[in-house]
């Protein structure tokens, strides 16, 4: 078969879509345009009408149909690829790395199949697609299939969209940057990312913030805005999931696409502080070089979860908390695309809105219940966009599936919210950075005298899963740190708190740790024990030569020898005398020192 193609010329390549000559440092270019093409139209390009030699001997004897031109294209690029020896063979080989993934990738092409007819290629796309991304590279065919069921979720109506497997939080996901909701000093307008994403100029970037604040989407508008330029190249990885070996596969592919076709490589690692230093390792010298642009997003403290030198390579973007009023704005979103009224603002105007469906029910939720949601969702999209989904959820199954039509209304109660919710959603990481900051607003508050604010830090931890006894070491700390000889009681005081922790346990011994934090914060304060220690700390450091000896009269004499050498002699024992006792306690280089009013020097 492959003897009866056209030959071409010793210095050009036939494309495997057109099958048209180009030269070897034109054919990448053509392929892209070729392909997307195809993808398009459904069919190579319209110019191209001369049917090629090994489509003649193919179907020598049958009619052409539009199924068969479909066909061909793929006959002839399957022929072209199994071909040994081929300057196209060797061109395209990067396209497939991994042999085993070939009929998935072909699946995922599109209409390049070409056993698609028209109608099928219409039905596919009412349907939510769900991308599957491989161990090796799964590229932006997940962004582009959230924009694809974003987009048909816009047609789907509320109950429809409700009842899908995707969680509404995914299902919804913004985008573009207009639809992005609450980080306006990282992405705002006339901010310098902005206008880098605009540009499609992607610095290596990491992600720092809270869980739902929108780390993942910024990674999916960055994704789509790359796949209507076409100019680069995402891959998304997950650090749960991926190896080393993943990644190593997704950078060789890099490399082919920067040689072969000039086009960049954006690498999208969720949660990368699970992988651990040396895995970090991986991306230095291809972020440093270029090959890849590196984007991760973690909730941890970069400073402490990675590398140093990738740090260095990598800008951090700090995400904040969404605010209420920026919860507000995405739940203001959800409600519009779900087509679910809210009762005090769209009651009046729904009559006319919902007559062009009258088999779907009308769905209204209360104000205080968005407002609940914005509230006890802490900032977290992701919380209250799942939350507004089950309670919705709830509501339209309660109701009988045979009255669910046009003249039925489902009222969504801000006590559905509740129930669904349960409790507030607090923030807290016992081994991660939130942990670290409660413990030193409690230490300052406390310090501050403000008991009421240290009994709220006191709470935010102790609700949050702290161990007690972490919580009451600290307060031994504080009571001689901060409050010293000011209310010399306060020691024992916070020692017997840690003890009455030790015996009894949560929940038992929070009002035990209350107690002490409030007597703490009330107790006068006092740091010259403190400071006088620090003092002395620094006169050791700042030392120059050897320590001075300890004075002989100081010494402890045991021996007979030690006697003789003038251990302990002169030493005055105070309790014989009845006044005071003039003796010198210090070596001799730091008579009439005093730490508490010195100020140590800078070596």
């Amino acid at each position: 078969m492959a003897n009866e193609m056209t030959p071409t010329a010793p210095d050009s390549v036939q494309c495997p879509v057109c099958f048209k000559d180009f030269k070897a440092a034109t054919i990448n270019g053509h392929l892209d345009v070729c392909l997307q093409k195809t993808v398009i139209d459904g069919s190579p390009s319209a110019k191209d009408e001369s049917e090629p030699p090994l489509k003649k001997s193919r179907i020598s004897g049958e009619a052409a149909t539009p199924t068969a031109t479909v066909n061909r294209p793929v006959a002839s690029s399957t022929s072209s690829f199994s071909m040994a020896g081929t300057p196209s063979s060797s061109v395209l080989s990067f396209f497939q790395p991994n042999k085993s993934k070939v009929s998935a990738q072909s699946e995922c092409s599109g209409s390049s199949s070409g056993k698609q007819t028209p109608a099928s290629r219409g039905l596919k796309r009412n349907v939510p697609s769900e991308a599957e991304p491989g161990p090796a590279g799964p590229e932006s065919q997940a962004s582009g299939s959230d924009q694809q069921t974003l987009k048909s979720s816009k047609d789907l109506s509320a109950r429809t969209l409700l009842t899908i497997n995707k969680p509404l939080a995914e299902t919804l996901r913004p985008n573009t940057l207009e639809e992005y909701f609450g980080q306006n000093k990282v992405v705002g307008q006339h901010t310098l990312l902005r206008s880098l994403l605009e540009t499609q100029e992607i610095p290596s970037l990491i992600l720092w913030g809270p869980p739902g604040c929108g780390k993942t989407t910024l990674a999916h508008i960055i994704s789509s805005g790359s796949k209507k330029k076409g100019t680069t190249r995402f891959v998304t990885l997950s650090a749960t999931s991926a190896s080393t070996s993943d990644v190593r596969e997704v950078i060789k592919q890099a490399q082919n696409e920067l040689r072969l076709c000039k086009r960049k490589t954006i690498l999208f690692i969720d949660e990368i502080h699970r992988f651990n230093k040396s895995q970090q390792d991986t991306f230095l010298p291809h972020v440093e070089c270029g090959t890849v642009t590196l984007i991760g997003a973690t909730t941890e403290n970069p400073s402490f979860q990675v590398n140093a030198a990738l740090l260095s390579r990598c800008r951090v973007l700090v995400l904040e908390k969404l605010s209420v009023e920026a919860m507000a704005s995405i739940l203001d979103r959800a409600l519009a695309t779900l087509g679910i009224k809210v009762l005090e603002r769209d009651a009046a105007n729904s009559k006319d809105q919902d007559q062009s469906d009258e088999q779907e029910p009308k769905i209204f939720i209360e104000q205080k219940a968005l407002d609940t949601i914005a509230f006890l969702c802490d900032g977290d999209a992701r919380t209250g966009l799942n939350s507004l989904q089950l309670a919705v959820q709830a509501q339209v199954s309660l109701a009988r599936p045979n009255q669910l039509d046009g003249s039925q209304e489902i009222l969504v109660k801000e006590e559905h919210i509740k129930e669904g919710l349960q409790r507030s959603h607090i923030l807290y990481d016992k081994a991660g950075e939130e942990h670290y900051n409660c413990i030193s607003a409690l230490h300052k508050s406390m310090r501050g005298s403000d008991e009421n604010a240290s009994l709220y830090w006191l709470g935010r931890m102790l609700e949050g899963g702290e161990d007690p006894l972490y919580v009451a070491r600290r307060l031994v700390r504080f009571a001689s740190e901060d409050v010293g000889m000011a209310d010399p009681s306060a020691l024992p005081q916070a020692v017997s708190a840690f003890q009455a922790c030790h015996f009894i346990g949560m929940p038992e011994c929070e009002v035990i740790l209350a107690q002490c934090a409030v007597y703490l914060a009330r107790a006068p304060k006092s740091v010259a024990i403190y400071k006088a220690y620090a003092n002395v700390k620094a006169s050791l450091r700042n030392h120059k030569g050897p320590l001075p000896s300890v004075p002989l009269h100081l010494r402890n004499a045991p021996t007979r020898l030690m006697k003789q050498l003038g251990y302990a002699k002169g030493y005055k024992y105070n309790p014989a005398f009845n006044g005071p006792v003039e003796q010198q306690y210090l070596p001799e280089e730091l008579q009439g020192i005093d730490f508490f009013t010195w100020t140590p020097t800078e070596p």
